[in-house]
């Protein structure tokens, strides 16, 4: 039976953080953004879980949009954090937590050379751009049209506060398509730096697309021949489909890769992992943060890497994505709906046939939240090791029910 979810706690927080915040809440993880009935606030999180401030319980695939990868509150990723912040976190300089973390990415990461470190996303997707004009002495980034690499001026998605001298170095192609590449390099000439890719194609609100084998040959190539980098944004992905990096299956080695969301289960952490032909331009960058050399989060990002390289863990989550997928097809077919889902089964992109304007998206999600699962209308999903065949079911029947009810609302595919 369909649960009327309590929100007095949530609404009052959000009517306290409206005064003193800007907008109450602000960015692409403003949940007030996805739907109505979202919850903003969060009061627990266990395993593949979260509780609302109000109580309410979902089994969780937005996974805190990416960082959760082995569960919430993973013990041994945890007991690691916590001992090293019982002996030192920030300090004048870094601890041997630093050197014990480059030292394992370099031994894990198929084409890593070297490692630094950061705090978020955005903070490694720049240094990469950064160190890729300092090696080359160039200034232009290719960038797939569409793409996300961050929130800051050079690549957010916003234009407001943005100016066109922000973006001046940027050329746009189209992801997968080579042609469209070799003319983005062309209009480079010989002011060709890098080119940037995500690690799979995985805009919001449309279809994913997995890279083409021959199309990241071709980029490597076309970087071999110009001397520019290839970059990978493993923000998203890394760690979740492949720890030897999310090209691996593929024989296609970047130049430089961005990681964070995965790398330490959920504590603050970002790195770059890069060749040695990106060393010198590495060394001679200014880059640096208050709490870059945060040492817990280092140790727990040994740990999570550890526990991902040791285990069965990304092949259970591929697993319970499988499970997941096949049983929201079948509850799709049932109601007389059909699904798109697209993309690995870990980070599913779920979409509806002839949903143009996602407005059965947008009932089946908000249906599926009154019922314990939480889900995104437009935006993939992720999927952890914690999530277990008896939370997959669980979350099934809670998606089964929300299909009956968008159903009976006579909601259908234009």
């Amino acid at each position: 039976m369909t649960r009327s979810l309590p929100n007095s706690r949530d609404a009052a927080l959000l009517a306290r953080a409206q005064r003193v915040v800007p907008n109450g809440v602000w960015g692409h993880m403003a949940t007030r953004a996805i739907g109505p009935g979202y919850p903003q606030f969060f009061a627990r999180s266990e395993g593949c879980r979260v509780w609302d401030v109000d109580g309410n319980g979902y089994i969780d695939f937005m996974c805190a949009w990416g960082p959760n990868v082995l569960g919430y509150h993973h013990p041994d990723v945890d007991a690691a954090a916590m001992a090293q912040l019982k002996d030192a976190d920030i300090g004048n300089g870094p601890t041997e937590a630093m050197v014990e973390l480059a030292e394992l990415l370099t031994e894990t990461v198929d084409h890593a050379d070297w490692a630094m470190f950061q705090k978020n996303g955005t903070d490694a997707t720049t240094a990469c751009v950064t160190i890729a004009r300092a090696a080359t002495g160039r200034r232009k980034i290719l960038v797939a049209r569409g793409a996300y690499h961050g929130a800051v001026p050079w690549c957010s998605p916003s234009l407001v506060g943005v100016t066109a001298e922000d973006r001046a170095h940027l050329i746009t192609f189209d992801f997968n398509d080579t042609a469209s590449l070799d003319q983005a390099v062309a209009a480079a000439g010989n002011d060709l730096a890098g080119i940037l890719l995500a690690a799979f194609r995985h805009d919001v609100g449309r279809d994913q697309e997995l890279p083409d084998a021959a199309f990241l040959q071709h980029a490597r190539a076309v970087c071999d021949r110009t001397g520019a980098a290839l970059i990978v944004d493993e923000v998203r992905a890394g760690f979740r489909l492949d720890v030897r990096g999310s090209w691996a299956p593929y024989g296609v080695k970047p130049d430089l890769a961005a990681y964070s969301k995965a790398i330490a289960n959920g504590w603050p952490l970002a790195a770059v992992a890069g060749s040695e032909r990106m060393r010198e331009g590495a060394g001679k960058i200014f880059v640096t943060g208050s709490f870059w050399y945060g040492a817990a989060a280092m140790a727990a990002g040994v740990k999570t890497i550890e526990i991902l390289r040791d285990s069965d863990a990304l092949a259970h989550t591929e697993a319970m994505g499988l499970r997941f997928r096949e049983g929201l097809d079948a509850a799709a077919r049932q109601h007389g709906f059909r699904l798109r889902q697209t993309g690995p089964a870990q980070m599913p992109m779920v979409l509806f046939d002839g949903d143009k304007e996602l407005q059965i998206a947008n009932a089946f999600c908000s249906a599926a939240l009154r019922h314990g699962v939480y889900m995104h209308p437009k935006h993939n999903l992720f999927l952890c090791a914690a999530h277990q065949p008896a939370d997959i079911d669980r979350a099934l029947e809670g998606a089964e029910e929300a299909m009956k009810e968008i159903a009976a609302l006579g909601l259908q595919p234009a």
